[in-house]
């Protein structure tokens, strides 16, 4: 299998305020009554209905929406996710902040001594955001994230994004003191409007304190550095050790940490169909996804993001195809007498159904990153439910 090769680095925000803008733009509806740029194609959770265990409510106070900024993964402003707790919070509350409190414009604040030891308090409610092609959240005129809006159809207990006539997703506006409003009224009709809860599952382990992921960096890497170690990786894109898979979720997160911040594996020649979002799967639930909302946010939390600096995903392209269209897998295959037999398939086939990944935006971004990481997930999932035991 294939798999294109990355080469990265971090993109500094000018003054706090600045985003590159990587992609055509593409229209949102005028009911926001904002210039919004450009739609991530995994914002709108595929559309299908967002897979998501809770939702927090449109009219919730900013902390839900994260008033203030462009903020480093929450989509909030500056690094004033990192500010110090309100006088009077309780200390092991798990709300940052800025949660229901007034927030700010980009700009300013400052991370405190030890943030990035213990990254339990850093986040609170986590929610889909408008994004540019970067994975910045994209601000309105008063330096505010934009929230998709979410709403429940007519007999479904499943949220989807609101869309108007033209298809366009809509965001949920604020009223003068910057609260969400809890409706939206698109084409004369008014909807109950909710922000996506954005969830990580397993990759909250992010969030312990930093000694966690170091040990399990250590216990990955003297794998991959022993004396005669041969790495490759496998047909889930998973590193291998003479034949033997990382298969760690503790220890996958570690590396990908260690790749995305410094651009290697100490002591490690990675062969040349490694891929960093594999590393990202690998960290995550076997039956969830992944999305553009769950990089960035991870990659915040990780310390990946600081402050006003976003990574910077802006030569990053996938191509489905390319990358799966010869590989293969030994799985279980139901026989027609009931029985299971070892069987190679096509993995292109068997879990993407010979189907294509279209990349929605001109250019290569956060998207494509999310949504190779979302198919190795995917690929992951079916080898390790069909697997030859």
């Amino acid at each position: 299998m294939t798999h294109p090769a990355f080469n990265f680095k971090k993109l500094i925000l000018a003054g706090g305020t600045t985003f590159a803008m990587l992609a055509v733009p593409m229209a949102l509806s005028t009911v926001t009554g904002f210039d919004l740029g450009v739609i991530s194609s995994a914002q709108a959770a595929e559309d299908g209905g967002a897979k998501k265990g809770s939702a927090n409510k449109g009219g919730a106070k900013k902390g839900a929406a994260n008033k203030g900024g462009q903020g480093t993964g929450t989509g909030t402003g500056s690094d004033k996710i990192f500010r110090a707790p309100v006088s009077g919070e309780e200390e092991d509350s798990d709300r940052p902040a800025w949660a229901g409190v007034k927030g700010g414009k980009s700009g300013g604040g400052g991370k405190p001594a030890g943030a990035g030891s213990k990254k339990g308090d850093l986040f609170g409610d986590m929610v889909v955001l408008l994004r540019d092609a970067n994975g910045a959240p994209i601000l309105t005129a008063d330096g505010l994230v934009q929230v998709i809006a979410y709403y429940y159809p007519a007999g479904s207990t499943t949220l989807v994004p609101l869309k108007d006539a033209s298809g366009n997703l809509v965001t949920i506006p604020y009223n003068a003191e910057g609260d969400l409003l809890p409706t939206v009224t698109v084409g004369g009709v008014t909807y109950d409007v909710f922000g996506a809860e954005v969830e990580l599952g397993r990759l909250s382990v992010g969030r312990a304190p930093e000694k966690v992921l170091t040990h399990s960096l250590d216990e990955a890497l003297s794998k991959l550095t022993a004396v005669g170690a041969v790495i490759a990786v496998d047909s889930t894109g998973r590193l291998t050790v003479n034949g033997v898979t990382i298969d760690s979720p503790l220890e996958n997160l570690a590396l990908y940490d260690k790749y995305m911040t410094t651009g290697s594996l100490p002591g490690v020649t990675l062969p040349a169909n490694f891929n960093p979002a594999a590393l990202l799967a690998a960290a995550g639930d076997k039956t969830g996804t992944l999305s553009v909302d769950t990089v960035v946010y991870m990659n915040s939390i990780l310390g990946i993001n600081s402050g006003t600096t976003y990574y910077d995903f802006s030569s990053v392209n996938y191509d489905r195809a390319t990358t799966w269209s010869t590989a293969t897998a030994t799985v279980l295959v139901k026989q027609p007498d009931g029985s299971f037999v070892p069987t190679v398939v096509s993995l292109y086939d068997a879990v993407f159904g010979s189907t294509n990944w279209v990349d929605p935006t001109a250019v290569g971004g956060a998207d494509d990153f999310a949504a190779a990481a979302n198919d190795y997930l995917q690929v992951i999932e079916f080898v390790h439910d069909n697997a030859v035991r």
